[in-house]
């Protein structure tokens, strides 16, 4: 029987529109922005065999720069680290793929547990009391961190958003607030750092939090400590943001700094690049605010005999509380990706973790003394970084990087379009995929020779 893979007529749409009280389908997406919108039909081929589909695809694929074929230099929030074959044999074993959603009452004993080693060692990383099971990714658990000090802020309205925080995790926080009575209001940045005079300045009891990268997008270190104590002098919360957390291997954590709320991206450890996505947020408080945590907790017990087990001890989603004492309405932990990172932590433990981040530091701080040499170009922040760092160019960036890219080197991202005031900074990021070779293959060619 011939099927019509059409839900709606013309009617019922026109129906539903009217309930509504909407005019068109036109004014039903009028909040998209419009260079968001397709203007045409859809350019689609005719249908293929399988066979046609799959060498299309391939050919498809074969257009991208890949980073096992080109030397990458990319940061910004997502990072080439390389993961252990044992990561993905492990996810993939069967009792895991088929696990049950993980926030039913039902969840099973073992990704209880993988779920409690990961709060564990996220708390560990952190320096924090308490960590939940995992956010979307990182800027989305920043912007619930600023929610929750908005919560627990007793009537606090302001958010001081560094502007050397990541420019996407900003924009996420102010999605999340644009229909809220908060104010979110940026800090100043003096040579690539929070500018703390501006700071002080601008902190008062209407605050309810600060937010500030760790590093900072700009690779720098920022000095936490000395935000914590103008934000504390307040009463106002320091949520600090870890786009990197590898850092935290090398550097003193978020919480013996200071911070309130730690959150952060998951992605360096044992989640693949993939396009962008998937990420996985973390997301760490003092015991103070444990009861104000979005998404789920688990906890360790024992049984009536006595034996270890795990338990879903908090959930403060709207499935297992009233609706409106909702924290969050976040569906599910990133449980494969939970998993994955657990894995790679466990794996590479503290010691393994910590040589990790220092050849990462010892890698990038070689790149950026060879950049620094070359006539023209200039490194554009002094003080401590960890595995990125901002080079200002001779040339306009984006010639620059179509000139690389001829060489198969992806150079870095271009700054100017977030950070005007830098028009020809270059965000260079190094890991331990880079090898010597491909670190002076890109000194060369930013030099102008041949990579």
């Amino acid at each position: 029987m011939a099927m019509r893979y059409l839900p709606h007529t013309d009617a019922e749409i026109q129906n539903m529109l009217d309930t509504i009280g909407v005019g068109s389908i036109d004014e039903l997406f009028s909040g998209i922005p419009q260079n968001c919108r397709l203007q045409r039909d859809l350019n689609l081929p005719a249908a293929k065999s399988e066979a046609e589909a799959m060498a299309l695809l391939r050919t498809l694929a074969a257009k991208n720069a890949c980073s096992d074929q080109w030397d990458t230099f990319l940061g910004g929030g997502a990072y080439n680290h390389f993961s252990p074959a044992v990561v993905d044999h492990l996810v993939s074993r069967s009792e895991f793929y088929t696990a049950y959603t993980p926030y039913q009452p039902e969840i099973s004993q073992g990704t209880l547990q993988a779920i409690f080693e990961f709060q564990t060692m996220i708390c560990q990383l952190t320096g924090m009391d308490v960590a939940n099971a995992s956010m979307y990714d990182g800027a989305s658990a920043c912007a619930e961190a600023v929610l929750l000090a908005v919560r627990t802020g007793r009537k606090r309205h302001r958010i001081l958003l560094s502007g050397a925080l990541n420019p996407q995790y900003r924009q996420t926080v102010a999605t999340y607030c644009q229909y809220l009575d908060v104010e979110l209001v940026q800090v100043p940045v003096a040579a690539g750092h929070t500018d703390l005079k501006a700071l002080e300045s601008m902190v008062d009891d209407s605050v309810a939090a600060v937010v500030a990268g760790y590093p900072n997008y700009f690779g720098q270190i920022e000095d936490l400590a000395a935000i914590a104590k103008v934000t504390a002098a307040a009463g106002a919360r320091l949520i600090a943001a870890v786009a990197e957390p590898l850092a935290l291997a090398l550097f003193k954590s978020p919480g013996e700094l200071g911070a309130d709320v730690v959150v952060g991206e998951g992605q360096s450890f044992g989640i693949p690049l993939s396009y962008g996505g998937p990420g996985i947020g973390f997301f760490a408080v003092k015991n103070r605010d444990m009861r104000a945590l979005p998404g789920r907790l688990v906890g360790e017990t024992v049984d009536l005999d006595g034996k270890r087990g795990f338990v879903l001890t908090l959930a403060t989603r709207e499935q297992h509380i009233r609706r409106e004492k909702a924290t969050s309405n976040i569906c599910s932990n990133q449980g494969m990706c939970t998993l994955m990172v657990g894995i790679y932590l466990a794996l590479h433990g503290k010691q393994g973790l910590r040589k990790l981040a220092q050849v990462n530091y010892a890698k990038a701080a070689y790149a950026k003394s060879q950049i620094a040499a070359l006539d023209g170009f200039e490194i554009a922040f002094a003080g401590e970084h960890f595995n990125e760092f901002v080079v200002l160019c001779p040339e306009p960036v984006a010639a620059l990087k179509t000139r690389l890219e001829q060489e198969q080197i992806l150079a870095g991202i271009a700054l100017g379009r977030d950070f005007p005031e830098l028009p020809n900074g270059l965000l260079v990021c190094v890991t331990e995929q880079n090898s010597r070779e491909q670190i002076d293959r890109l000194v060369n060619a930013l030099a102008g020779g041949q990579a």
